[in-house]
């Protein structure tokens, strides 16, 4: 015998549990049911009353089964109901039928089950109320499209967000209505019921435009959470084609705005190695220790102010060859060393392979201070200026004074501007050694970290092994002294 069950709703699932329990334990098989939720012209179905239960009879089911059942009959698939009754069929023989992740009928509940919530997850997110009538009149009327009868089910969630405010949602499946103390769930309406744009959605654009975030867009992340088909019902959603299109320019001015952070543990490494004693400064430096010591209270330019701590060279006294990089990176800046960075990491094990005892060379740099932006957490390296290399040449030139080397490597650009008083082209005059007019003799060459900044491995491969070569030539020119 055929069944036809009518449900008083589309998401009458407490009507469909009964039904469905009873049918069940008459063994009534899913093929002899007809599922309706209103009137129908079917005229395969029985007008046979459903069964009563049998006596004593139970029917176990597991929790989880229940709870993705809820979800689904809110989905707008004609067929749910059916699938349900199906899957609670095989539930009496197949217990653990819903851990089987590869049963088509387990598959579909769950996909079904994902729709919905997602459906209330944009339910949540995207409905705004409009304004209607002032005083004892006032109420907040808004008008979503779903696409499931999820409108009863996320009911509860606008009560306890909106509480105090008598609200309406339409939808065309069904209206919620709150006065304030009741909740009314009434038939379907149409967008010409809902109310038109109030002064409330310039205040919300307002609010929205501030809340962009340029830096972090994505747009088609943005697409997947937000969908264009909600677009014509949200007042931000004017906005957001100027603001795609200008966010690049925003970004910028974004991260030229941004305040210049300390550095991790700034205040206590400052408060550990920033001299309070001036006056127990040495006026001047015999020794490369008295000179650090000097070089903790630098003023010489304003990169002091945002560096940890002064980083001065590293090395024997008596070195004869001295090695000038850059400026400290962010590790050299905390750690008070200089080239102990990634970029230290190249230059050890390159001048290791080209058989250099860094022992026996002393290690500085040509800007004592780490300049940087802040970006987030991190700390992005930004090349000195003029200024900034003239202002700290002072400390280096000396360095040298009291070093007295047989001759200088300079890596990088700024260490060449900085030891020859004038702007070199590295790419041009690598591997080549210029001598000053003081007789000092300068050795140009890359900084270790142009070789990190090289993306593509490929590449980077051959210019590590030209940096070697350099190295190489280098222990060449010390061979000379020795």
């Amino acid at each position: 015998m055929r069944y036809s069950v009518s449900l008083a709703g589309e998401t009458d699932f407490d009507g469909w549990r009964d039904a469905a329990r009873r049918l069940s334990l008459n063994d009534v098989a899913p093929a002899d049911i007809i599922w309706r939720t209103g009137a129908s012209d079917d005229l395969f179905a029985a007008d046979t009353p459903l069964p009563d239960a049998p006596a004593n009879a139970t029917l176990n089911v597991p929790r989880d089964f229940i709870d993705k059942a809820k979800a689904v009959v809110c989905h707008s698939d004609p067929a749910r109901f059916t699938l349900l009754y199906r899957l609670l069929w095989r539930l009496r023989d197949e217990p653990n039928l819903l851990r089987i992740a590869s049963d088509p009928d387990v598959i579909r509940l769950r996909e079904m089950e994902k729709s919905v919530r997602r459906d209330s997850h944009k339910m949540h997110a995207f409905v705004r109320f409009v304004k209607v009538g002032t005083g004892e009149d006032e109420r907040f009327v808004a008008w979503f499209e779903p696409d499931h009868y999820i409108v009863e089910r996320n009911a509860d969630f606008f009560i306890r967000r909106f509480a105090g405010m008598r609200w309406t949602i339409l939808t065309p499946h069904a209206s919620a209505d709150w006065d304030g103390e009741k909740l009314s769930i009434g038939p379907g309406a149409t967008k010409a019921d809902a109310p038109t744009e109030d002064v409330s959605n310039d205040l919300w654009r307002t609010y929205f435009a501030n809340i962009f975030n340029p830096a972090r867009l994505k747009v088609k992340a943005m697409q997947a959470e937000m969908p264009k088909k909600y677009w014509r019902n949200l007042p931000e959603a004017s906005l957001i084609p100027e603001l795609i299109k200008g966010a690049d320019e925003a970004a910028r001015q974004m991260l030229a705005k941004m305040p210049t952070l300390p550095a991790p543990h700034h205040a206590r490494i400052q408060e550990r190695v920033w001299s309070k004693d001036v006056a127990a400064l040495p006026e001047t430096a015999t020794t490369l220790e008295e000179l650090s010591l000097l070089a903790k209270s630098c003023r010489r330019c304003p990169l002091w102010a945002d560096a940890t701590q002064t980083v001065c060279g590293e090395g024997p006294s008596d070195a004869r060859v001295v090695f000038v990089g850059e400026q400290p990176g962010d590790q050299e800046d905390i750690a008070g060393r200089p080239f102990v960075g990634p970029a230290g990491q190249v230059f050890d094990a390159v001048i290791s392979q080209a058989e250099i005892d860094r022992q026996k060379l002393y290690v500085t740099n040509a800007v004592k201070h780490f300049k940087f932006e802040p970006r987030g957490k991190k700390r992005i390296h930004q090349r000195p200026n003029v200024g900034e290399i003239s202002a700290c040449r002072w400390w280096l030139d000396h360095e040298l004074d009291l070093i007295k080397p047989e001759f200088v490597v300079a890596m990088g650009a700024t260490a060449a501007h900085a030891l020859l008083g004038k702007s070199v082209s590295i790419t041009a005059m690598r591997g080549q050694t210029v001598e000053r007019s003081d007789g000092l003799r300068v050795f140009l060459t890359i900084h270790p970290s142009f070789i990190l900044r090289i993306q593509d491995k490929a590449q980077a491969s051959p210019e590590r092994a030209r940096f070697l070569d350099d190295m190489r030539a280098v222990k060449s020119l010390m061979a000379e002294f020795s």
